[in-house]
């Protein structure tokens, strides 16, 4: 079912529809139109289009932004929405896989140096889109893993968002749209087990409380305890609660209430050395037999059970709509949301000084050594309004849809420090052997008053409007002016890295000045697209996008080596792109096709004698093409296909070979899925992915590989129904077995092994 604007005024007909409601349109039609007096005598009568659930399950025709005015075929944008149906077939249950769906989009990228990303670290047409997150509409920050568990569907938008959403990634945006409560009485669930002990339970439950009065209840409940399948130690502990109200859904004034709360408490995933993958080599010269060593084990963990990764994340939202007039709405959104993560991860990198080799003919005596263990404990804060004016109407033979609003936002990050030394010591571990049960010697975390606080306060104004001239022609733009102040104080402990340019010994710990940084975005967007039919679209579009120093980390120095120098300019951010769009067999099914280019500047770069300066410019180029929808009233189908041509267009190389391209990202990149429903109650499906080869970034590192392989991977799936009540649902990941490497870090000493063959089986429940 297409996603539901607004509860009273839903822009699509709701479905499915049983006997009684379709004689009662098919009567009141008539009498509607004799009562406004709109219908001319001899004239017909609008036609009515009955869709099942089935044919709607995978297609999308709106997205939730009340800035999008038009329906995704008269949307001058690359967008994909991965719908909750897709996301249950697959067994997906985290935002990472979902996005799988998306060509191109992934968890590319390990982290940097010893430190290893957690949460949902997204890169997107080569870049890192982690802090152009939204719930809703809302920016969501912290390192969390966002659950599915209560979400209808992901939206995924590409191009500069900064005309939508203010700074942000220079590649796009990934916004979640939450389950909310309705007037119709439904109770769901599932229970599921499988590879890698894995164990699932949910609930969602809606129930109607008034409905008279329009009020109703949703709840939506997870728990899931489970290790990873192929992969020792680590593991995913995972509850949460979101509980929903809404009232007066029948009325002028609709008020929905939100609370969410998430806990996880994760043995992180830290890693398997890259030693034997391809491309590798000898770190040590004199060692040069390393390069035939064999690879690892990729079921091995090389931390100890003492890594923990504990999540904690809180979000109370408001949302009321009011309807002044048929077309003009009323939309404010209130929103607090707190995001606090503490981590103890095991580092560890195979150089040449803590690769140990005592027997070199006998692998079994190696060594990794130089284990370090790096504590975050950090918190993420962010309060915010959004006020949403929208009205059609027309001035003179031109329609237009128009947005307004206004949004005023606080966000905040603090970090504690701990001393190094206080964290421990840990023993070298076996290369090919490691062992989690050891302990960490010395371990009693001490802050060592290394605190660090950002906060970066926002006031946002922006207008959009769509100008129809006639059936065939539409005009969109859009402008947002942000006003902004980063502000941002701490210290620092030093490191061998840079007690030198502190001028003090290793261990210390430096307060660093603080450091303030304010300014003012503007950014806008325009598209013009042309309808040769009615469900066909032609366009071209431009715009913008950018991210002021401190942006994304909420950090702020002045090194002239960071793009958070509070002396730089913002990043900025063009693309330019033209599109296609048809929705055929009856509005089932929609293609896409999109070519695009995206120019980013003002990036930080290094002269020959080693001054820096905002010169650097990076190109990205490409096609993208999609099919998503119902080929028949049984045979579903989601695909997207991509290919990415990037480049370094002033500036030196990025990647660690050299290679004047961007690093994670692959220049052709595929993925679909496909469903038939057979007589009988038997469902069949499965899909495939591909993701091209990947060139890490540069990084002085001796022997690591400098990319990640190309690999395709297969699912399948089947599920039965049982009665109208259950059915049960087998998931078969990586058919083939597939051995590859997902991510990989920057220096290229660690990397995450891809999930080998693995099932899961799940009763999924209705009532």
């Amino acid at each position: 079912m297409a996603y539901i604007r607004s509860r009273k005024h839903p822009k699509s007909t709701p479905s499915p529809l049983n006997p009684s409601l379709i004689a009662l349109a098919v009567l009141a039609t008539p009498l509607a139109g004799h009562a406004q007096q709109t219908t001319k005598q001899g004239e017909a009568l609008p036609e009515i289009k009955v869709q099942s659930a089935a044919e709607e399950a995978y297609k999308a025709d709106w997205v939730s932004s009340p800035k999008v005015t038009q329906p995704l075929v008269d949307t001058p944008q690359t967008i994909s929405v991965i719908k909750k149906e897709v996301i249950q077939e697959q067994g997906a249950t985290t935002l990472t896989e979902a996005l799988r769906n998306s060509p191109g989009v992934g968890t590319f990228s390990l982290g940097e140096n010893g430190a290893t990303n957690t949460g949902d670290a997204i890169y997107m047409r080569g870049f890192d889109t982690s802090s152009s997150i939204f719930v809703d509409n809302v920016r969501d920050l912290g390192s969390v893993t966002r659950d599915m568990f209560n979400i209808d569907q992901v939206e995924v938008f590409k191009g500069p968002a900064g005309t939508d959403n203010g700074r942000g990634a220079p590649t796009g945006s990934i916004n979640l749209v939450t389950k909310q409560p309705t007037l119709k009485e439904a109770y769901s669930g599932s229970i599921g087990v499988g590879s890698g002990d894995y164990k699932r339970v949910t609930a969602d439950l809606n129930k109607p409380l008034n409905m008279e009065g329009g009020a109703a209840l949703r709840l939506n409940l997870l728990k899931e305890d489970s290790g990873v399948a192929g992969r020792d130690v680590v593991k995913n502990d995972r509850q949460g609660v979101a509980a929903a109200l809404g009232f007066n859904l029948k009325g002028d004034t609709r008020t929905y209430i939100n609370f969410l709360h998430i806990d996880q408490k994760n043995k992180p995933e830290n890693g398997v050395p890259t030693v034997g993958l391809p491309g590798y080599g000898s770190p040590d010269p004199a060692r040069p037999f390393l390069t035939g060593a064999r690879q690892l084990d990729p079921s091995k963990f090389y931390g100890t059970n003492g890594d923990f990764d504990n999540v904690t994340a809180d979000m109370f939202t408001v949302r009321i709509e009011h309807d002044i007039t048929p077309d003009m709405q009323l939309l404010n959104t209130t929103r607090y949301g707190k995001t606090s993560q503490n981590y103890l991860i095991t580092g560890h990198m195979a150089s040449a000084a803590n690769l140990l080799t005592p027997d070199p003919a006998d692998p079994s005596t190696w060594l990794l050594a130089g284990r370090s263990s790096q504590m975050k404990d950090q918190s993420n804060e962010i309060l915010t309004n959004q006020t949403n004016l929208t009205a059609k109407f027309k001035t003179g033979g031109i329609k237009h849809s128009l947005v307004a609003g206004i949004e005023l936002t606080q966000e905040k990050q603090s970090t504690i420090g701990y001393r190094a030394t206080s964290l421990g010591t840990l023993p070298p571990v076996s290369l090919y052997n490691p062992d989690p049960n050891v302990y960490r010697v010395g371990y009693n975390p001490t802050r060592n008053n290394a605190d660090t606080q950002g906060q970066t306060d926002t006031a946002s104004a922006y207008l959009f409007d769509t100008l129809e001239f006639n059936p065939q022609w539409q005009l969109s733009g859009g402008i947002r002016v942000d006003h902004y102040r980063t502000k941002y104080s701490g210290a620092l402990e030093t490191t061998s890295r840079n007690a030198a340019t502190y001028g003090v010994p290793v261990g210390t710990v430096v307060n660093l000045d603080p450091q303030n940084v304010s300014g003012t975005l503007f950014n806008w967007k325009l598209g013009l697209l042309y309808k040769p039919t009615e469900t066909s679209s032609i366009y071209i579009s431009h715009a913008t996008a950018k991210q002021p120093p401190g942006g994304a980390t909420f950090e702020l120095n002045s090194t002239t080596s960071s793009a958070n120098n509070v002396n730089y300019d913002p990043q900025g951010t063009k693309t330019t792109e033209i599109g296609a769009k048809w929705d055929l067999l009856d509005n089932r099914l929609a293609l896409t096709a999109a070519l695009y280019r995206t120019d980013v500047t003002n990036e930080v770069v290094q002269d020959s004698v080693g001054n820096y300066s905002q010169t650097g410019q990076k190109r990205v180029q490409g096609i993208e093409l999609g099919v998503v929808g119902a080929i028949t009233p049984n045979w579903q189908i989601s695909a997207g296909y991509t290919t990415m041509d990037t480049k370094i267009t002033s500036g030196p190389a990025v990647t660690s070979d050299g290679s004047d391209g961007l690093p994670y990202t692959p220049r052709q990149a595929f993925t679909s899925w496909t469903t038939y429903k057979m007589p009988g109650g038997l469902t069949i499906g499965g899909g495939a992915r591909y993701v091209g080869e990947l060139h890490r970034q540069s990084d002085a590192a001796v022997g690591t590989p400098n990319t990640v392989d190309s690999y395709w991977v297969f699912d399948a799936m089947a599920a039965y129904t049982i009665s109208k009540n259950v059915d049960l649902q087998l998931n078969v990941y990586n058919l083939t077995d597939k051995d590859y490497a997902a991510s990989m870090m920057k220096a290229g000493y660690r990397y995450t092994p891809g999930i080998p063959r693995s099932v899961r089986l799940t009763a999924n429940i209705k009532f």
